[in-house]
């Protein structure tokens, strides 16, 4: 005789959110450093924080992405370390930091804003290539962008 026992197995959705940190623009009563999380669905985009929608965007309201880096050095951090151990410190100056940017712009009728947003290094691609996937727009380089006077 073969004794069967079924567990029950438990399926979770995964969360399919991005982690962001909002860096400023049009959004009411957030401040810039919020973290929030990033949804991007087939037809809109949602902006969350603390659970609740801050946002939600049509994908057909999206009238630009742009994207950019700021690299900076981090001189900071190896002035701390060059105080304990100098060779350290004056390798950690040599070293870059980036910082990945995407910013998003739309029109829906009488609402206009935007708003820019830094991504996590391992989700930056994976936030452009959504967006644009549902917006039909193509992501512009804020860097490549030049300003006339």
């Amino acid at each position: 005789m073969t004794l069967c026992i079924l567990v029950p197995i438990a399926i979770f959705a995964a969360d399919n959110g991005y982690k962001a940190t909002y860096d400023g623009g049009s959004l009411p009563d957030i401040k810039s450093g919020a973290g929030m999380k990033l949804y991007v669905e087939t037809n809109q985009a949602r902006l969350v924080r603390d659970k609740a929608d801050v946002i939600i965007i049509p994908a057909s309201a999206v009238t630009k992405i742009s994207y950019g880096q700021d690299v900076h050095r981090r001189v900071g951090a190896a002035i701390g370390l060059a105080t304990i151990t100098f060779g350290l410190g004056a390798l950690m100056a040599l070293t870059k930091s980036k910082k990945h940017f995407v910013g998003l712009t739309w029109a829906n009728g009488d609402q206009k804003g935007g708003f820019a947003m830094q991504c996590n290094k391992n989700d930056y691609r994976g936030v452009l290539a959504g967006i644009e996937a549902i917006t039909g727009k193509k992501a512009v380089d804020s860097s490549a962008m030049t300003v006339k006077n």
